[in-house]
């Protein structure tokens, strides 16, 4: 079947906005069928226990203090402490169980027998099911006793400590502090078991599972579960008929004249480009140590190794996990963009065979302002939830606190801008080809994937600290969804393109076919794929069923690229000794069966509304992000990375072998971290959730179980051989700098890959449609 590139171009618009309206039409209902915040809930005697000023103060505190990398909110967040919606569920379901057990049989709860316990218990769950929403919420007796002693726990822990559970002494500041937290832990505790005006489900859709509380699995997630799994099954069949019938051209080697890339000449601006591979090998450095760090915490949460103790370091204070965790999540997002951003400035010159005046010193810019942006959000982090920046100012200089966007404000406007630069100085670059090219080429296919890159981050920008929780989160999700899933993959595979014809394995318009077909399978599913998220956040039962269709839809693109792995493979096995792009392709293929990996089974899995109910916010979480985030992006970015220093390498010096290593210990070590330690520790959560409820299973209780301690020292193997292959990258990368080629000062007159797109292979003439 013949599809024309015009064809093809016209359908991944079409595609892109409709999934924009369906999205905005979305936010605009979301804003209309959230929760509001109540005015203020008030006791028996009418006095005021809680108030909107005190919930939107306790989210504030919430983000200041980095509590979403220490726990989560809604499920959403860092697994280290509780999930604060369940466990303030839970300690209000046991509070008013101890208020109605004294009230009714002048006893302890504990020292009831079975039929007076189950009398409490029908008390207390007809209690928590029958409470309200509106301008003023009456409480019950029990409730606003429930609503003290919950305050009264938070200040406990969370201002004056406890080394157990990881917390140092004064990690929130004041006990006001503390006691506002829990006030808005409670409002999400509130509107996940109280049932919606004029609905039998509460706003979360009955989650967290506490049956106490009258919380259960909706039947929603059944049924949508059964047909994701119908339409698993025909995605799969859909997917393997579309790569056979599109005919999509597969690389091929054999026969065909590489040119050494010794003989490509090399421009300033290209090794102004390689510069983002060591500080992006050394941001990948900090980050796994990081998680190291973080490994170890569950085992040991007051030290590390017993070093920090025998030194006299604080370091619960010094760096505790919810710094630790913002750190080593912001750094896997910054070392990946930036070799992202690298390849990117660094293809023009290979393609065109010249480079503008200034684009090495604009280049030098960008990164000089990555740096900046660098250090003063990480600076902001520490300092924001240290409590040195005061005012307004601690969200806009400091930590904004949201998992994926913990950097203050300024800096996500930095970031930003740089993408926005970083679009200007590509598109400088790729002139010469844009003028020559149709709109949906190659080039133009890269500037409009870096362009929607900027546009949806700006959804980071639509919320502030007193912008409600579920909106919040509608928003964040927008970015971390839509910007990773949707329009960084087409990115992705619109370098992956360039890349494979600048490898002369692929011809100019075979590969913008092939891009073009990925992309709208990647951006029709992945951007309301983004729905999925918004199953227990406080939004309407509708987006079960369609989170549930499409994120079973994403499926599709992962079966194409589990395919083009397997092509790639036999493209890698049968080069010859001269082809020079061998290294690049171990990577290329390592991506495509992680990315199958973690994002098409476990993400299917964890992904099934039924299963996650249970799941949400687990290990297997845990275990499908970090498989999908190195197979998906880490490792496609590593194989580019390899890409340019074979360009930018003195020939005479160029050894691969310490990059092989690198790749081999990756691979081993990501295996064992996930199938040893991440798995088996998700599926023992699992059980747990689903016999005891959730908070249980974020309980410490579970963590310190002898299995589960067990299981997080065996994957100690994982996380040592991941530092290993991350520190010979470093080593490498850095030995390589020594090395580089000789760069010249302004040469005219192409390169053979730039000659091979304007001249013999296509002509000086825009190429047709097919």
């Amino acid at each position: 079947m013949e599809v024309s590139r015009r064809t093809l171009a016209r359908a991944l618009v079409v595609v892109f906005v409709v999934n924009l309206v369906v999205m905005s039409a979305g936010a605009f209902f979301a804003y209309q069928q959230s929760p509001d915040r109540p005015g203020q809930f008030v006791g028996p005697d009418g006095d005021p226990v809680v108030t909107e000023e005190g919930i939107t103060e306790g989210k504030a505190a919430f983000q200041r203090n980095g509590f979403m990398n220490q726990g989560s909110i809604l499920g959403n967040g860092a697994y280290f402490d509780a999930d604060y919606t369940a466990d303030a569920l839970d300690r209000m379901t046991e509070h008013m169980r101890a208020y109605v057990a004294r009230e009714r049989y002048d006893t302890a709860y504990a020292e009831l027998d079975n039929a007076q316990r189950a009398v409490v218990d029908d008390a207390v769950e007809r209690q928590i099911e029958d409470g309200g929403f509106g301008e003023t919420v009456e409480l019950t007796a029990a409730e606003a006793y429930a609503f003290e002693q919950v305050r009264a726990d938070y200040v406990e822990r969370y201002h004056e400590g406890s080394r157990e559970h990881g917390i140092p002494a004064n990690f929130v500041e004041s006990e006001d502090d503390a006691e506002r937290f829990a006030d808005f832990a409670l409002w999400t505790a509130w509107f996940a078991s109280v049932d919606r005006p004029g609905g039998e489900i509460s706003y979360t859709n009955e989650w967290p599972y506490n049956p106490a509380a009258g919380n259960t699995a909706p039947a929603s997630s059944m049924i949508w579960s059964v047909v994701a799994m119908i339409v698993l099954v025909a995605g799969a069949g859909i997917g393997i008929w579309l790569y056979r019938a599109l005919e999509l051209p597969e690389p091929e080697s054999g026969g065909i004249d590489v040119p050494p890339p010794e003989e490509i000449t090399m421009y300033p601006s290209q090794f102004a480009a390689a510069r983002f591979i060591p500080v992006a090998a050394l941001l990948f450095l900090a980050q796994v140590l990081l998680g190291g760090l973080m490994a170890h915490y569950y085992i040991e949460r007051g030290g590390f190794y017993g070093i920090a103790d025998a030194l006299g370091v604080n370091l619960l204070y010094l760096i505790p996990f919810s710094i630790t965790k913002a750190w080593h999540i912001d750094l896997a997002v910054l070392w990946i963009t930036t070799l992202w951003i690298g390849i990117g400035l660094f293809l023009p010159a290979l393609f065109t065979g010249q480079e503008p005046d200034g684009q090495k010193t604009l280049i030098n810019v960008l990164l000089g302002a990555l740096f900046v942006v660098v250090v003063g959000g990480f600076a902001g982090i520490w300092l924001g939830s240290h409590g040195y920046i005061d005012g307004e100012l601690w969200w806009i200089l400091g930590n904004e606190g949201l998992e994926y966007l913990e950097i203050g404000r300024l800096w996500q406007v930095g970031l930003l801008l740089g993408f926005a630069l970083w679009t200007g100085i590509v598109w400088r670059g790729f002139r010469p080809l844009l003028e020559r090219e149709s709109r949906y080429g190659l080039a133009h296919l890269i500037l409009y994937a870096g362009g929607s890159i900027g546009l949806l981050f700006t959804a980071s920008m639509l919320y502030t600290p007193t912008t409600s929780m579920v909106m919040t989160e509608f928003w964040r999700w927008w970015v971390v969804h839509m910007w990773v899933e949707g329009v960084f993959e087409f990115f992705i595979v619109a370098v992956i393109g360039l890349a494979l014809v600048s490898m002369n394995l692929l011809s100019r318009a075979s590969a913008e076919k092939a891009v073009m077909v990925e992309a709208l399978l990647v951006m029709g599913s992945g951007i309301i794929g983004v729905s999925h998220h918004y199953w227990w956040i406080g939004l309407p039962e509708y987006w079960v069923p369609i989170g549930s269709v499409f994120s079973t839809l994403e499926f599709i693109p992962l079966v194409f690229i589990l395919f083009e792995a397997t092509n790639e493979y036999r493209t890698y096995a049968t080069a010859g000794e001269e082809f020079p792009h061998k290294l690049p392709f171990m990577f290329i293929v390592a991506s495509g069966v992680w990315n199958f990996v973690g994002a098409g089974v476990l993400g299917f899995f964890i992904n099934l509304p039924l299963v996650n109910y249970y799941e949400h916010g687990t290990f297997l979480t845990v275990a499908h992000a970090h498989a999908a985030m190195l197979g998906a992006f880490g490792f496609l970015a590593l194989g580019m990375a390899t890409y340019m220093l074979r360009f930018t390498t003195e020939p005479g010096e160029w050894d691969p072998t310490n990059l092989k290593r690198a790749f081999w210990l990756w691979n081993v070590g990501l295996a064992w971290m996930v199938l040893i330690g991440d798995i088996p520790v998700g599926f023992l959560q699992l059980e747990t959730v689903f016999t005891q409820g959730y908070d249980a299973g974020r309980s410490l209780a579970f963590y310190n179980q002898e299995i589960v301690q067990a299981l997080f020292w065996a994957r100690l193997p994982g996380d040592l051989l991941l530092v290993a292959g991350t520190g010979v990258f470093c080593y490498d990368v850095l030995k390589k700098r020594f090395v580089k080629r000789e760069q010249v000062a302004d040469v005219a007159g192409g390169t053979p890959i730039s000659r091979r797109i304007f001249g013999a292979d296509d002509g000086d003439e825009e190429l047709p449609d097919d």
